[in-house]
């Protein structure tokens, strides 16, 4: 069995969107929740997490960035193509239900997986405040879809080029100064956005959550390959996760961790790069 590729357009620089029909899938989907795909008989298992379903259509949406081999070889492929193996939902759905008022923020392709938990947090009741950010302007993705799903949208660029001049932290902190009651902040998005938000976040007593994406490999808990430090505790972000509590996250275990294969990462990267200049392809 395949998974036909239904939508593909690119959203930022190297930045994609490809809706996936994926029946079984988009049943069971719930926000918080990640795939892991295969391209073909060569690639390897990459986990994304789901930025959108649709149970109706039977669909998934993913959003991707172009970073290495697979990446760069997933974003060849055009609507009407065919994806070999589309396992999921995978992972313990994100903790949903009414708090009273809650932030999300999604820092750069950290906004995709945001977008289907402001749905579901207004959805259980909640007021929901987003807070998104990128690079500079050409980078934000899914602004008009977290408008429509908030009841308060702020954009920061580290730039200033659209919305607050710095960084998204910077936005949630005048928030919390503000005396705005807040019942929960969830962070997605880079590692050092996620610990840099749970230091800043903890004199203030908040729930904090962030959403975990390490090595994986199975996606059961089998292998052992996404284990993270939580409380002095280990788990594993795949079945336990990948949402787990931000103040109690060992950050620097969990980036000494994905750094841990960036040699051979890097090599194969340029293996690809050179097979497809050879080629001639772009």
């Amino acid at each position: 069995m395949s998974y036909k590729i239904i939508e593909k357009k690119e959203l930022a620089p190297n930045v994609h969107q490809m809706k996936i029909l994926a029946l079984d899938v988009a049943k069971a989907a719930k926000a918080g929740q990640f795939i892991i795909l295969r391209i073909d008989e060569a690639s390897e298992r990459i986990p994304l997490t789901i930025a959108d379903f649709d149970a109706t259509d039977g669909t998934i949406t993913l959003i991707f960035q172009e970073m290495g081999k697979t990446t760069k070889k997933l974003a060849k492929l055009t609507a009407s193509d065919e994806i070999l193996d589309f396992v999921g939902p995978l992972g313990t759905p994100a903790d949903v239900r009414e708090l009273g008022t809650v932030i999300l923020v999604g820092g750069g392709i950290g906004i995709a997986p945001i977008y289907p938990q402001a749905k579901a947090y207004r959805k259980a009741g909640n007021k929901v405040i987003s807070v998104i950010g990128a690079r500079n302007e050409s980078f934000l993705i899914f602004e008009d879809e977290m408008r429509a799903a908030s009841d308060e949208l702020h954009v920061a660029t580290d730039d200033g080029s659209k919305g607050h001049h710095g960084f998204v932290t910077d936005v949630v902190k005048n928030i919390l100064d503000s005396g705005e009651k807040v019942d929960r902040v969830v962070v997605i998005g880079p590692p050092i956005l996620m610990r840099v938000a749970a230091g800043m976040l903890e004199p203030y007593g908040v729930e904090t959550l962030v959403s975990l994406n390490p090595i994986m490999i199975d996606g059961t808990g089998m292998c052992g390959g996404c284990r993270v430090s939580i409380g002095g505790e280990t788990k594993f972000a795949c079945v336990d996760g990948p949402e787990f509590d931000a103040h109690k996250v060992d950050f620097n275990l969990l980036m000494s961790r994905l750094a841990l294969y960036k040699n051979e990462e890097s090599e194969c990267l340029d293996m690809h790069d050179h097979k497809c200049t050879c080629k001639g392809e772009k």
